[in-house]
């Protein structure tokens, strides 16, 4: 794999660098040729249906799949050389319905990656958590167990562990899924705080305008790149007609309607996930 684009001077530090990746999965071919960079504090929305690729890609980046052809750096190495520096949801989570745990106990996980299974955290690390619950809106959930909670109560607990990792780059496989409109407000406001402090985002979603209010690139997705660059660049009717099949806009916002899709498609589960 080559080496030396990242941080390449005067053009800002590079997080994620792909050149000409394919992914997929057992030697399958699910997306071929992919290019993009992205730089310290930007942030990028993968937007398509089910099974247009999107979580794979975020798989591949995590280094829970092989890539199956071109180039891919996270932080300048292969993927899954830094995991310390990377927050990652994905879509499933078992361990609420099996272990007996607080909804704290799982926000406290996200500074697991810093210290290891067996070190020791301190109050500075207690502090960060509760934060990190205060700007989900669940600090009063702190004590509830997990399993009590409603799906969008746990969403919230999850995406409070991704900001309680305080990580450099943060991926994101369809986090406003289950939110209502009070936790998805607050989500936004989260995201925009991260990328503030100078972390990189990469987001796998169908909702587009959102989304692509938050960020800097976006990739349209439809087992194939349909179009990479700035949101107002790439939202078009007809890009959007590519990756979804139908289109319906307004004055003010674009709409997308899509046929039903099934989770499963194309994409494999990751470890530990029940299937996608």
């Amino acid at each position: 794999m080559a080496r030396g684009n990242f941080g390449t001077p005067g053009n800002g530090v590079l997080y994620v660098r792909t050149s000409h990746l394919d992914i997929g999965y057992s030697g399958d071919i699910v997306v071929a040729d992919i290019n993009f960079e992205l730089k310290k504090g930007r942030a990028i929305a993968l937007i398509g249906t089910n099974g247009s690729g999107k979580s794979t890609l975020l798989k591949t980046i995590m280094g829970l799949l092989p890539l199956l052809g071109g180039q891919l750096e996270v932080f300048g190495m292969p993927p899954g050389s830094h995991y310390p520096r990377i927050a990652y949801l994905g879509q499933f989570h078992t361990a609420g319905f099996v272990l007996p745990i607080r909804a704290m106990d799982v926000v406290r996980m996200g500074r697991f990656p810093l210290y290891g299974l067996w070190g020791r955290m301190g109050r500075r690390d207690d502090e960060i958590v509760l934060a990190a619950m205060r700007t989900m809106g669940i600090a009063g959930l702190a004590d509830a167990p997990l399993r009590s909670l409603s799906g969008g109560q746990q969403k919230r607990t999850y995406l409070a562990q991704v900001l309680a990792h305080q990580a450099d780059l943060l991926v994101l496989d369809e986090p406003t899924t289950g939110l209502d409109a009070g936790g998805r407000e607050l989500y936004l406001q989260a995201i925009a705080s991260e990328l503030g402090r100078g972390a990189s985002v990469i987001i796998a979603t169908h909702d587009i305008q959102e989304e692509a209010a938050l960020c800097h690139q976006v990739l349209l997705l439809a087992r194939r790149v349909v179009a990479i660059g700035p949101p107002e660049e790439v939202l078009t009717p007809q890009a959007l007609l590519e990756t979804f099949g139908i289109v319906v806009t307004g004055e003010k916002r674009l709409h997308v309607l899509e046929p039903e899709h099934g989770h499963g498609g194309d994409e494999p589960p990751g470890p530990g996930e029940p299937g996608h």
